[in-house]
């Protein structure tokens, strides 16, 4: 809806310091990334995550000559709709809505600053502008078309979006600004040097196995010559911040290849350029996809993270069914939100699902542990 400016900031300003104070990013700091925060103190959270996204997005949009205050804006905001215990309680719930318009964490984020953030006077949500919620939506990619993302050809643009873009239209079929796909790459580029920091520090894989990403051994190689005897610590971190800047390096290359190349003269042309703008070149595309595919099994796949993970599930799971069989047993607030949507099994248990999903790890525990008397002790064993 309509607001006056400020006499201070720009809108994507305004929407930047609304991100931040909004609950759900407060929430951020006691969520999930791979590990689970109380296991140790020096681990990702979401909230570490999302800074250090913000940090390199900020870096890559000044270094475009992009607005750098709606790369951060859309950095900040693109995890809020994530759930307790990272993807494994998005798959929970997922599962659990597939009957009701499914979930996703992207279509969960827009939910958040469009209805369930409630603190302004005037309007539900936070307000935002319309590149914002444009770019939350579509930062990795279109939605529906022909370049639509593998995922929503397969199984459909989740509820959530279909229903917010018929009364905002949002552009699905076209690419986000070059500001969201900036906060895109600065995503990937952040968590894959995060997770081989907190992996190796967890234990999960040791410096050798890195070894067998191209990358990384050249990494590796060069910090051997440059630091013979370097302690373990400081490789560790050297690995992180090489890898970092050679992404950021080679995305503002191909980048200001691409943006030349293309010549769009507005934003709109950005859209409908048929293809993303700001990207990896062909060779670090492929130096991405073999990190991924060395943190998969070492990592995300990990026996111990694997354990972890069906605990977790369990809890979200058995949280899930409890409240949908007795909404009763959520606070007055959920309760009467429930109470509304009696008789409609597709709202009540979407009502289920935001409740859950605004759950921070400790929150979830305690609830089962109210509920049903104990909670799984969640951690990984570190060596």
């Amino acid at each position: 809806m309509p607001e006056p400016l400020s006499p201070t900031r720009t809108e994507f300003q305004r929407d930047r310091d609304r991100i931040i104070h909004s609950t759900a990013f407060r929430r951020l700091a006691h969520k999930t990334q791979v590990f689970v925060p109380h296991e140790g103190d020096h681990y990702r959270t979401r909230l570490t995550h999302t800074i250090e996204v913000g940090q390199i997005a900020r870096a890559l949009a000044r270094a475009l000559g992009l607005d750098d205050d709606l790369a951060e804006a859309l950095a900040l905001a693109h995890d809020l709709g994530h759930t307790p215990f990272g993807h494994t309680g998005e798959d929970v719930l997922e599962e659990k809505m597939a009957a009701h318009g499914g979930f996703d964490h992207n279509a969960q984020a827009l939910r958040i600053v469009t209805r369930l953030e409630r603190r302004y006077a005037g309007h539900d949500g936070l307000n935002l502008c319309w590149e914002t919620l444009e770019g939350l939506v579509k930062h990795n990619g279109p939605m529906t078309g022909p370049h639509a993302l593998a995922k929503y050809r397969e199984r459909g643009v989740p509820l959530a979006i279909l229903e917010f873009d018929a009364q905002f239209p949002l552009e699905l079929r076209s690419f986000a600004s070059a500001e969201a796909q900036s906060a895109a790459i600065a995503d990937d580029i952040a968590y894959n040097a995060h997770d081989i920091d907190d992996g190796l520090r967890a234990g999960l894989f040791e410096l050798d196995d890195l070894r067998s990403v191209d990358l990384l051994r050249e990494i590796l190689g060069e910090i051997d010559r440059l630091h013979p005897g370097l302690e373990r610590g400081r490789v560790i971190h050297e690995i992180g911040r090489r890898v970092i800047t050679r992404f950021v390096e080679d995305a503002i290359t191909e980048s200001q290849r691409r943006l030349a190349e293309a010549a769009p003269p507005s934003a709109a042309d950005v859209r409908c350029a048929g293809r993303a703008l700001v990207s990896f070149s062909d060779a670090f595309i492929e130096a991405d996809k073999a990190l991924k595919g060395f943190l998969y099994p070492h990592m995300y796949r990990h026996a111990r993270v694997m354990k972890v993970r069906g605990e977790a599930a369990a809890v979200v799971e058995r949280l899930f069914d409890r409240f949908c069989a007795h909404p009763q047993d959520m606070p007055a607030e959920w309760t009467m939100r429930a109470a509304a949507a009696a008789g409609d099994d597709a709202r009540r248990f979407r009502v289920v699902t935001d409740y859950i999903a605004g759950m921070t790890d400790r929150y979830a525990l305690a609830e089962h542990r109210r509920l049903f008397g104990d909670a799984p002790r969640i951690t990984i064993a570190f060596a």
